[in-house]
């Protein structure tokens, strides 16, 4: 694959202190970007990460057709950096892609440039522990039109930037009972641009009230349990791992995936199904939901202290270190740097 690389004159990397890096502020010194043109990708180049040129009538910034992705890239022991699941990644975005009436990305563009990308970036995988490398996919319409149709033109972009931990401590969350963060029919299994920019409204009115994420409902009734933030969620529930099933209005998580897939080759009951505000209120005022938890790229697991219902925090009792989700956490760590087998062959090695 043919890519043209023009390197920034000066790396910003001795101007980075990797021992405090706060999430989504510091970027890498280069970027990939391709152009789809007449029904096909081209112009595939690396260039110094820099400002974009929009017009002001560009389709996406009036539309939305945006889709992105967010995957992790860590250092070894060896010195070799470690890519967690990127051909899923490739994958979900391109169903997310198609939900929006946007072409695929080709494997060997998203992966080729991604292997580039590294390589020329390499220095820019922190070591530190708690550290990685933050990777984002993205692509939109780059027509230059006012006008209700897809767009003819296509920017897809890879950027990186180092980060630390996403959140310091457990959470505390509030049960949504009002907005809805997707519908049947409607994006929510895809990762596209306006899920997130509907949920910025409840999610700021639930900081104010002292919560850091919400639990989002369906959106019929407001019954069933369906994502947090931007992360799926998980409950242990007499010993078993309970995690709401996906479908049109549930992502469909890589981190919630091998969560999964790791948990039933250790022999754990687990249980993909619907979970009811009900169930769940039932559960920890009987003691029968002993952990819950989020999972996602930014935060792999996080756990939740308290949940907020109708006005009501309900605590949870506290994660001990064995715990199985702990358990989990600390044999993703050791996979995601290569440091224990890749069983599942889940690793991209540059």
């Amino acid at each position: 694959m043919d890519i043209r690389i023009k390197k920034i004159e000066n790396s910003k990397l001795s101007n980075v202190d990797l021992n405090n890096i706060q999430f989504g502020k510091v970027y890498s010194d280069h970027m990939f970007v391709a152009d789809y043109t007449e029904g096909r990708w081209s112009s595939l180049s690396i260039v110094p990460y820099d400002n974009l040129e929009i017009a002001p009538g560009n389709f996406t910034l009036h539309y939305g057709q945006s889709v992105f992705e967010g995957l992790k890239g860590y250092k070894g022991d060896n010195g070799r950096i470690h890519v967690f699941r990127p051909y899923d990644n490739l994958k979900r975005m391109n169903i997310s892609a198609r939900r929006l009436c946007m072409p695929d990305v080709p494997e060997d563009v998203f992966i080729g440039g991604l292997k580039a990308l590294l390589q020329i970036d390499k220095a820019w995988v922190p070591e530190q522990k708690g550290t990685a490398l933050y990777i984002r996919p993205f692509m939109f319409g780059n027509d230059e039109y006012i006008g209700i149709k897809p767009s003819d033109t296509y920017k897809f972009i890879i950027f990186t930037c180092p980060v630390g931990s996403y959140y310091s401590e457990a959470l505390k969350v509030k049960i949504e009972l009002n907005y809805v963060r997707a519908a049947k029919g409607g994006t929510g299994y895809a990762k596209v641009a306006g899920n997130y920019a509907a949920s910025l409204l409840p999610t700021q009115e639930a900081l104010r009230e002292g919560y850091q994420q919400l639990i989002w409902t369906d959106g019929k009734d407001h019954e069933r349990i369906e994502e947090s933030g931007t992360m799926n969620l998980m409950f242990i529930i007499n010993d078993t791992i309970v995690t709401p099933r996906t479908g049109e209005t549930i992502l469909r998580g890589i981190t919630r995936d091998s969560i999964l897939t790791i948990a039933r080759d250790w022999g754990v009951n687990v249980e993909e199904r619907d979970v009811t505000v009900t169930e769940l209120m039932e559960g920890i005022r009987s003691g029968q939901l002993t952990e819950a938890f989020g999972t996602g790229t930014a935060a792999t697991i996080i756990h939740i202290k308290a949940i907020g219902y109708k006005g009501v925090d309900y605590d949870l009792p506290p994660v001990p270190s064995d715990s199985i989700s702990n358990r989990i956490l600390d044999h993703l760590h050791k996979l995601q740097r290569a440091q224990t087998e890749d069983k599942f062959n889940w690793l991209l090695h540059i």
